[in-house]
C-alpha cells in the first residue's frame, strides 16, 4: 500500500507540474497578446494622427478653394451684368475689352478728360 500510495503522490506532482507550466505558458502567451496590441494600437494611433493632419490640411484647402470658388463666381456674375447691360445699349464690344479694359471703343468714341495743375491750386 505505501508503494500505491507513493506512486499516487508521484502522479500528482506530475499532474500539478504539468498544470504549472500549462499556467505559465498561458501567462506568456497573454503577455506577448499585449505586446503585440500595444504594438497594433501604436500603429493605429500614429496612423489615425497622420490621417487628421491630413485631414485637416484638405479641409484648409478645400476653405480656399470655396472662397476662390465665391469669388470668381462673383466676378462672372458682375461681367455677365455688363454684358447684359452693353447688349441692352447697344454698345459694340471686343471681347478683349474685359482684358484690357482701356481698349473699349466707346471709351476711345469720347475725348479723354483732361487735368491741369492749376485745379489743384487755391
Amino acid at each position: 500500500m505505501d508503494q500505491r500510495k507513493r506512486k499516487r503522490m508521484e502522479s500528482n506532482r506530475e499532474s500539478a507540474r504539468r498544470s504549472r507550466m500549462r499556467k505559465q505558458k498561458h501567462l506568456d502567451d497573454l503577455v506577448g497578446q499585449i505586446t503585440e496590441l500595444k504594438k497594433d494600437n501604436n500603429q493605429i494611433l500614429t496612423s489615425i494622427n497622420f490621417t487628421t493632419h491630413r485631414y485637416l490640411n484638405i479641409e484648409a484647402e478645400n476653405s480656399v478653394l470655396r472662397a476662390q470658388m465665391t469669388e470668381l463666381s462673383q466676378r462672372l456674375d458682375s461681367l455677365n451684368d455688363i454684358l447684359h447691360y452693353l447688349n441692352r445699349e447697344g454698345i459694340e464690344y471686343t471681347p478683349d475689352c474685359f482684358t484690357n479694359p482701356f481698349n473699349v471703343p466707346y471709351l476711345n468714341q469720347q475725348p479723354p478728360i483732361m487735368a491741369s495743375a492749376h485745379i489743384f491750386q487755391y
